[in-house]
């Protein structure tokens, strides 16, 4: 009975820390509710988000009157590095012919829309002005027991030697002691989806174990990358534990023979992705005429002449993402208030230290090399991407890959000794820090003349 009162407990406790560390936030919508206000257009019919624009990053496309004979209407951008007007069919057009005052302008959520799923329900209250601060809280007291019934699956499977009472500090470790507390507490769109997308990555390890649940596996798998992007790498996961449990259990078996085994769980892991990919693609081709487009190419963003420049992904930009994501530490200034950390955050390893055991695990488990393929092929489109997570309190890229890195210390067979625990306890000291002060008090936050410098100017 004990057991099967814990994800119960897990979830109200989750609703308790994070439900008081949003305080007086939980009653009305953050200053970027861009879920909510697509829920309620939606609702509406449309896609298209009416004007006022609450917050930043929208997608604005531009529609014009070209000066030719007849006259042609053109939607697209104008880019901020050359005097061209970029068409959302990829032609090139001179500034000089588009007619003076013709100029229209339709805002969107680039974002991945899963989200806005979990939004609906607001905006049947409220409407554009319906919260998203409580069902961001909602959904962060659920990975409690989600993360708990993935670390008792490990355990289930043989993977995991661990104990109720260790796991119980694993799910600590990832709720309150790593940048899921910050992010769970205040809303706003990029937050919101984090915290919705760990969720469905609990879910999805859950799924892909011995890949018990091929259809669940595939259903998670592509609303998480229709949550957030680079979750779509979470792919080889499901397919590792296939292909090993398969081994397993056919030793003498010939790859035809494998692959005729394989091909029932392949297309119930495919299937749900194929049909949610389509819907991606055509809601993204309804919008921006292309399959391919969410819509962050024409983000309205202070960093457009860059991406112009470098594009979304460029080796440009890895320098950079590295230091945000290893390097970053807090600065001491010698005066009030005492502690500051860089708008781009503070490394990995500073907000979840127990995270540095992973680099000498105790035990190797038939499940490891997934877990690690799968971290790395979901973090190395982030390194190598034009934004750093700006403005943050640690580096909330890592939330697209960190159910992975908890299950490698679940199974890596470390001893949770004092001093394990005491870096659990000193994660969970130092986000609480960053949950309180994140957003409420500026104090704490360094700002630079370029807000994309992570080095410190005196």
């Amino acid at each position: 009975m004990r057991a099967q009162r814990i994800p119960l407990l897990l979830f109200v406790a989750g609703l308790l820390v994070y439900g008081a560390l949003a305080g007086n936030r939980l009653w009305r919508p953050s200053a970027a509710p861009h879920f909510v206000v697509q829920a309620d257009a939606w609702l509406h019919g449309h896609a298209h988000i009416e004007p006022p624009l609450p917050g930043d990053d929208w997608a604005k496309v531009e529609t014009v009157v070209l000066t030719t004979t007849p006259p042609r209407t053109v939607s697209g951008r104008r880019l901020r590095t050359q005097s061209i007007f970029l068409t959302t069919g990829g032609e090139r057009i001179p500034l000089e012919q588009l007619q003076p005052g013709t100029s229209t302008t339709t805002a969107y959520v680039s974002f991945p829309p899963a989200p806005t799923l979990l939004m609906l329900p607001s905006a049947l209250l409220g409407g554009r002005a319906g919260n998203d601060v409580i069902p961001t809280v909602l959904i962060a007291a659920l990975l409690l027991p989600l993360t708990f019934w993935m670390l008792r699956r490990l355990a289930e499977a043989g993977l995991s030697q661990r104990s109720i009472a260790d796991d119980l500090w694993w799910v600590a470790t990832l709720a309150f002691g790593s940048v899921l507390l910050f992010s769970a507490v205040g809303g706003k769109v990029w937050y919101t989806a984090h915290v919705a997308g760990v969720a469905l990555a609990a879910g999805y390890v859950t799924a892909s174990i011995e890949a018990r649940r091929p259809a669940l596996a595939g259903l998670l798998l592509g609303l998480a990358a229709l949550t957030r992007t680079p979750m779509a790498f979470m792919a080889p996961l499901f397919l590792w534990e296939l292909w090993r449990t398969l081994r397993a259990s056919s030793v003498e078996a010939s790859l035809a023979t494998l692959w005729a085994q394989a091909r029932r769980p392949l297309l119930r892991f495919a299937a749900p992705l194929l049909l949610l990919a389509i819907a991606a693609m055509l809601y993204n081709h309804a919008r921006f005429g292309s399959f391919t487009e969410f819509g962050h190419s024409y983000l309205d963003v202070r960093q457009q002449q860059q991406i112009e420049t470098w594009g979304l992904f460029s080796y440009h930009y890895l320098a950079r993402n590295l230091a945000v994501a290893l390097t970053l530490l807090p600065e001491l200034p010698g005066h009030a208030p005492w502690v500051q950390h860089s708008g781009h955050g503070l490394a990995l390893w500073v907000t979840t230290p127990i995270l540095l055991t992973l680099l000498w695990p105790r035990a190797r488990t038939p499940i490891d090399r997934g877990l690690w393929l799968s971290a790395a092929a979901v973090a190395l489109p982030t390194l190598f991407y034009q934004n750093s997570g700006w403005v943050q309190f640690g580096y909330r890229f890592s939330l697209d890959y960190l159910v992975l890195l908890i299950a490698l210390l679940a199974v890596g067979g470390r001893p949770l000794t004092r001093l394990s625990r005491a870096l659990i306890l000193l994660g969970i000291a130092v986000n609480l820090f960053g949950a309180i002060t994140f957003d409420r008090m500026p104090q704490f936050l360094r700002w630079s003349g370029d807000t994309y410098d992570v080095v410190v100017h005196h």
